[in-house]
């Protein structure tokens, strides 16, 4: 039925299908079978980079076309201009798949087991790529599926790259055993090396990385549900200060820690102080803690920041900052030219790469704002000497699309990661504490003003991913690669 189908065809429709593996629809073998198509695609051609690029524009158009609500809607941006930024968007990220195809087929071994090998490392290879060109969009791993599936004890010991190279591999694998169907060594090395990644992973569920650290801690996530309409218009601004100084006020009397979202003091630190001291005041009597996203400035230019006040001190600096939604590259030229350019609080600079963590009371916090978190080495570089992990975003900016799920699975994945409990604040959704094996013990319904209460639990101690981050999985990939080429 397959070789019916043009090659571009079925690699469109497998770029389709990835995102089915991932949030919010999380079919986790979708994964293995879009790799496998592709795969299949890519073996009975000569025109890689057509069909790399058909891949591509599915994937991406299926994935992350929801930037689209953040253009139009919120950028105030017209349909047709929105419309061909967007796919001028998906489209540029579809030519690292046409790249990708075009490696591979020059690469690609004779030995159909060592061309699955091939196609899974040059896959986590150019995930890598992402997570840095042009800034990074590290969106969309392979190894995100593995969340909620019996791959999961592999999370903490190889991160997201590896598990991306397993899943991709057994996809490969399957297609290599379909369309050599009467060759029974091949399906019984699919099944094997399957089977094995998959009771392995059951096994490794069951160690525990990390250990609890002292009592656990009470926590109040506010989810104000702030319209962004609303936000930045001085007309609403005397009313989302109250609110942030009576609710924390009255959370602070029954919990340690109080969370409130990025930005969510709409205006900088040293214009509200007349807000910011009594609440730190009132918060230090009570030992307990407040953390809250805020921007701030000083000499050297504005920052997005997260701060906290009463038992706890230190103030963080974004580093990891969105393109266009925070900063603008080629500033002189684009500004003023459409809305979108314009966007209030779009002119921050990135913070230092030394900070150490936030203390909450004695307990060191690592935080990250928004994009940050889906960065899986950045996290690990600066997660290791904290008990606790905070998060803070606005993903208001995706309303109902698939981006939000998105956001919040690469969090709860990243809790994996590092053996952690992670609290995510944000001002619409989602917004949850999360156990360090990345389980939501609580939540709120989205865009929903609510007030999340429940308890996270300190932890020391390292993951192997902890240790040694993703490098072994990028030298094992680059190595299998050559070594592939070398017995073509």
């Amino acid at each position: 039925m397959l070789h019916r189908v043009p090659n571009w065809g079925l690699a469109l429709l497998a770029g389709a299908i990835f995102p089915l593996g991932l949030a919010p629809f999380d079919v986790w073998p979708c994964v293995p079978l879009s790799a496998g198509l592709l795969c299949t695609a890519l073996n009975r051609t000569q025109r890689a980079g057509g069909v790399g690029f058909a891949y591509g524009t599915g994937f991406f158009g299926a994935g992350v076309s929801w930037v689209y609500v953040s253009i139009h809607v919120y950028g105030n941006t017209p349909v047709w201009l929105a419309l061909g930024l967007t796919t001028l968007f998906c489209g540029g990220l579809a030519l690292l798949f046409a790249a990708q195809a075009i490696i591979y087929r020059r690469l690609a071994s004779r030995h159909a087991a060592w061309r699955a090998v091939q196609f899974a490392s040059l896959w986590v290879l150019f995930e890598w790529f992402r997570s840095w060109l042009l800034t990074g969009f590290p969106w969309l791993y392979a190894g995100y599926s593995a969340l909620d599936s019996p791959f999961a004890g592999w999370i903490p010991v190889i991160g997201v790259y590896g598990t991306s190279w397993f899943l991709i591999a057994i996809g490969c694998f399957a297609a290599n055993a379909l369309s050599q169907p009467r060759d029974i060594g091949r399906w019984v090395g699919t099944v094997a090396i399957t089977s094995l990644l998959l009771i392995s992973g059951l096994v490794l569920q069951r160690i525990e990385w990390t250990s609890p650290e002292g009592d656990p801690v009470t926590v109040a996530i506010v989810q104000p549900n702030v319209p962004l309409k609303e936000k930045w218009d001085p007309r609403y601004r005397n009313q989302i200060l109250s609110d942030f100084g009576e609710r924390s006020m009255a959370l602070a009397q029954e919990h340690n820690l109080v969370i409130w979202p990025e930005s969510a003091l709409p205006g900088y630190r040293d214009r509200l102080l007349e807000v910011i001291e009594p609440v730190d005041q009132r918060f230090a009597l009570l030992d307990s803690t407040l953390i809250t996203g805020i921007p701030t400035r000083d000499a050297s230019g504005r920052y997005n920041s997260i701060m906290a006040l009463g038992a706890g001190s230190g103030t963080y600096h974004k580093q990891k900052l969105v393109p266009f939604g925070e900063y603008v590259p080629l500033e002189s030229w684009l500004r003023g030219v459409i809305a979108f350019f314009d966007l209030p609080m779009s002119q921050f600079v990135a913070g230092a790469t030394d900070q150490r963590p936030l203390l909450a009371g004695n307990l060191p916090v690592a935080p990250f704002i928004c994009y940050e978190i889906v960065y899986p080495d950045f996290v690990q570089r600066y997660a290791r000497d904290a008990a606790l992990l905070v998060t803070i975003s606005n993903d208001t900016w995706f309303g109902q699309s698939a981006g939000p799920w998105q956001h919040f699975q690469m969090a709860r994945y990243r809790a994996v990661e590092i053996g952690r409990d992670l609290i995510r604040g944000t001002n619409d959704g989602v917004s949850a504490l999360i156990t360090a094996e990345g389980v939501v013990s609580s939540t709120a319904v989205q865009f929903s003003e609510a007030v999340i209460s429940g308890t996270v639990q300190p932890r020391s101690g390292l993951t192997p991913f902890a240790v040694t981050g993703s490098l072994p999985v990028w030298v094992f990939a680059l190595i299998t690669l050559v070594l592939g080429r070398d017995r073509a």
